[in-house]
């Protein structure tokens, strides 16, 4: 599969989860691809590492930079700080706030700073942004992670409204995922059964890199544990954490 092949592409936080997943789809279909995390991904002998902590800004900043000199065919942003558990507003420490801003909103809005230049030379470049549906459904014990991607998908939204030579894309999981992040804040024996793989986001991925997102240009689309995926346009996805009423 050589679909992509002689594109260079960057996955911010693709070390693990939904980012690794889609890391290895765009590889596998010929692309050089730049994984930016704070940790070394684990037999990716496919990729290339570029450590970046979004959390320290100036570091991440010149990182970025020299990235973003060379030639972009496509951006994925993936890196997300979910919390340390469940809780609700008057149990979050400030710090935890802090660090979700920095990751999911401020760490996005580094990149685009960064990358848009390169990517407008693209012909034309593809932001792929990874959403959730927190971002559509607001709910108890995630106000800090919800109101975090909420913002940066409006950021995203913003930039497919004024970007002309480039195409903005989200996509977001169905339900849930099993990612390493997930497996952390899960019992042991917790029956995964019903859960997607990171995997599950590789034909869209490439797909969107191999038409750069034309035909899905501002849109959310949401990726069922199949492989399927189907536009926010034709029904919200389910929330993860409301009680039905």
């Amino acid at each position: 599969m050589a679909l992509l092949t002689g594109r260079r592409m960057i996955v911010m936080g693709g070390s693990a989860g939904i980012g690794r997943g889609i890391a290895d789809a765009w590889a596998g279909a010929g692309a050089e691809v730049v994984v930016c995390s704070r940790h070394r991904p684990a037999e990716a002998a496919h990729l290339t590492w570029e450590r970046i902590d979004l959390t320290e800004p100036g570091d991440a900043r010149a990182r970025l930079a020299a990235l973003a000199a060379g030639p972009v065919d496509a951006v994925c942003y993936s890196a997300v700080y979910y919390g340390d558990r469940r809780a609700d507003f008057g149990d979050v420490r400030e710090e935890e706030w802090r660090r979700q801003l920095d990751v999911n909103v401020t760490g996005l809005w580094l990149t685009l700073r960064a990358v848009l230049p390169s990517l407008r030379e693209a012909t034309p470049g593809l932001i792929l942004g990874v959403s959730s549906e927190v971002a559509f459904n607001a709910g108890p014990g995630r106000s800090g992670y919800a109101a975090t991607k909420a913002a940066a998908k409006a950021l995203l939204d913003s930039i497919a409204q004024e970007e002309k030579g480039l195409h903005v894309v989200q996509v977001l999981p169905a339900g849930m995922v099993d990612t390493p992040g997930i497996r952390r804040r899960r019992p042991d024996g917790f029956d995964y059964s019903g859960y997607a793989q990171p995997s599950s986001f590789a034909r869209v991925a490439v797909e969107l890199a191999a038409m750069t997102g034309r035909e899905r240009h501002g849109d959310s689309l949401v990726v069922d544990g199949d492989g399927g995926w189907r536009s926010v346009q034709d029904g919200l996805p389910a929330s993860q954490s409301r009680v039905p009423v």
